[in-house]
């Protein structure tokens, strides 16, 4: 009798995407239906009531915190999650990407000298950390570039991955303890090019602006080149607008949602107080841009944005400006199916949700 049950049980097609952040967690349910990815809810819970802080605000949560609010956002009864299937995305600052040069010799014997070479990279002891590696394929572009042809011929660039040990066997505890049924852990930019970057030709770059950091990610031909964190974000724009108005950090953080850049609020343009705090951000970020572009001797074809910071009304057209070249709001939904009366709302929170979205959409693949 329990065979015959089991042929008439429902298979669990749903699966949620958690993206734990400093200032949030977000959490996106999706459903396979035929070869479909079908939103089914989605919801995010801000931590920093969690840490006595403000709505809005970076936060660094000890453990029994973030589990805390993780099972919060799963027993909210307005989100209606009704899966525990989960892809989970680590912190890109829990994480360490570097490319390195290595012979071209056999995978079997790559694998071995890898490990070696990876103490060179690393700066804690290679035992603290998980690593991994890819082969990245060379472009004609890089074959082009002037150089002895026959080194090149000679050696490989590898992408190298490290994630703390500490961190994964934090993210094990979550999971034991709020029930999860995690298939992966990953770190978030791969889930962010999932989301936002499939069939989209490079270089580009991702311009990801969270609560205290914005991260930037060269990427071409889906694997990740160059990355940098700079130390500023969405919560500098709300503390100037604060400081500006005269008005409380939480008051800030709703005006800055609801109004955007290119309004005024008590005769004060809010383009001034996002300005300040942007151009510092956006000069470091050409910076890093123009960099790539001397040593790669390639161009930057568009800046794609994710982000909550990046979802601030009139952010794209300011970061045009800046970038001089096509910048795109990512939108992680373009790739789901949601209902016809969301749509509109989704285009514009969509940047928060990139990284969710995207780990939701492996786990969908996996499952």
């Amino acid at each position: 009798m329990s065979f015959i049950s089991d042929i008439f049980k429902k298979k669990n097609t749903s699966v949620l995407g958690i993206d734990i952040g400093s200032s949030s967690i977000k959490v996106v349910q999706l459903k396979k239906k035929g070869d479909k990815a079908i939103l089914e809810t989605y919801g995010e819970l801000s931590l920093g009531p969690y840490a006595d802080s403000s709505v809005g605000q970076s936060t660094n949560l000890p453990t029994n915190k973030i589990i805390s609010a993780i099972n919060d956002l799963l027993n909210e009864k307005e989100v209606a999650i009704t899966t525990r299937v989960c892809g989970l995305a680590i912190p890109f600052k829990a994480s360490l990407l570097s490319i390195i040069e290595m012979p071209k010799i056999p995978e079997k014997e790559l694998a071995g000298m890898i490990n070696i070479e990876a103490r060179k990279y690393i700066p804690v002891p290679i035992s603290d950390v998980t690593i991994d590696w890819s082969i990245i394929p060379r472009s004609e572009v890089e074959e082009s570039i002037p150089g002895d042809k026959s080194n090149k011929l000679k050696t490989v660039d590898v992408l190298l991955v490290a994630i703390h040990n500490n961190i994964i066997n934090q993210y094990k505890e979550i999971v034991t303890k709020t029930g999860l049924d995690a298939k992966f852990f990953e770190i978030e930019i791969f889930s962010t090019m999932r989301a936002v970057l499939e069939g989209v030709q490079g270089p580009l770059m991702i311009f990801d602006m969270g609560a205290s950091t914005t991260k930037l990610y060269i990427v071409e031909r889906g694997l990740v080149h160059n990355s940098h964190t700079i130390n500023g974000g969405s919560q500098d724009i709300t503390a100037n607008i604060a400081r500006i108005l005269n008005i409380s950090v939480e008051e800030a953080e709703v005006i800055k949602r609801s109004v955007g850049i290119g309004k005024t609020v008590d005769g004060v343009d809010l383009a001034e107080a996002v300005t300040v705090i942007s151009e510092r951000i956006f000069s470091e970020a050409n910076r890093f841009l123009f960099d790539f572009q001397k040593k790669r001797n390639q161009n930057i074809k568009s800046v794609f944005l994710t982000g909550g910071g990046s979802a601030l009304k009139g952010f794209r057209d300011l970061a045009a400006q800046n970038f001089k070249v096509e910048v795109v709001s990512g939108n992680p939904f373009e790739k789901v199916e949601v209902p016809a009366f969301l749509e509109e709302i989704l285009k514009v929170t969509g940047p928060e949700f990139t990284v969710a979205t995207g780990a939701a959409l492996r786990c969908l693949q996996e499952i």
